[in-house]
């Protein structure tokens, strides 16, 4: 009769070094299948935090953008009075004191410059002429006296007559001043312009009185340097 063989006279069934290595090997990786699904993804973390980081970075580029724009739609009133009354005072920074001023003496006393001194005397008494005009009567037409008073290239060659009794660090200063002068003189003129038939309005001219009274401060502020 036949023995009966026992497991261990079995081969394939005989535990051998390598056979008990692979079992170790088969059962972790069983086990870590189902731990992974329940780990953090490093992958999407990473991607979380690049797309995080796009949306900041987006984010502050909208920022700039928009405070360029801002920046862009204050300049535009000075460049379109630059192309109206031309390139001077572009680029100064802001006006120094005028007890700092440097004054070339020799200059100042010559008569170009005394002359255009007293243009910008009289561009000032015009501007408080206007303020009278309004104040007693607030439909008044200033536009004639605008363009009268105020005829472009004469303006712009008395500024830059009188600017050239001072140095150029003090020039800087005044040269904002300038900018000023000239765009509120544009922004009053459009101001001024009504409708036939159509009354200005309180708030028009209100507008227009912050206009006169910044152009008159303007202008005592550029003679203060003299």
């Amino acid at each position: 009769a036949a023995t009966p063989r026992l497991f261990s006279d079995i081969p394939s069934l005989n535990p051998t070094p390598f056979t008990m290595k692979v079992s170790a090997v088969v059962t972790a990786l069983a086990f870590a299948a189902p731990a992974a699904a329940f780990a953090p993804n490093a992958f999407g973390a990473r991607q979380a935090t690049s797309l995080s980081a796009q949306e900041t970075s987006r984010s502050d580029f909208l920022k700039q953008s928009l405070s360029a724009a801002a920046a862009f739609s204050l300049l535009a009133p000075q460049s379109a009075s630059a192309a109206k009354y031309g390139s001077f005072g572009a680029g100064s920074p802001e006006v120094i004191n005028p007890s700092d001023a440097v004054v070339d003496s020799d200059i100042l006393a010559s008569e170009p410059v005394q002359k255009a001194l007293k243009g910008i005397k009289g561009y000032a008494d015009s501007v408080k002429s206007m303020k009278a005009t309004l104040a007693a009567d607030g439909q008044a037409d200033i536009g004639p006296t605008i363009r009268r008073d105020f005829e472009f290239s004469k303006l712009r060659s008395d500024l830059n007559a009188a600017n050239e009794a001072f140095d150029e660090d003090t020039q800087r200063g005044t040269d904002r001043i300038v900018r000023i002068i000239l765009q509120d003189i544009t922004e009053l003129e459009t101001s001024n312009r009504q409708k036939p038939g159509v009354p200005r309005s309180e708030r028009r001219l209100a507008t227009m009185m912050a206009k006169l009274d910044k152009l008159e401060k303007a202008f005592g502020d550029y003679l203060a340097f003299v």
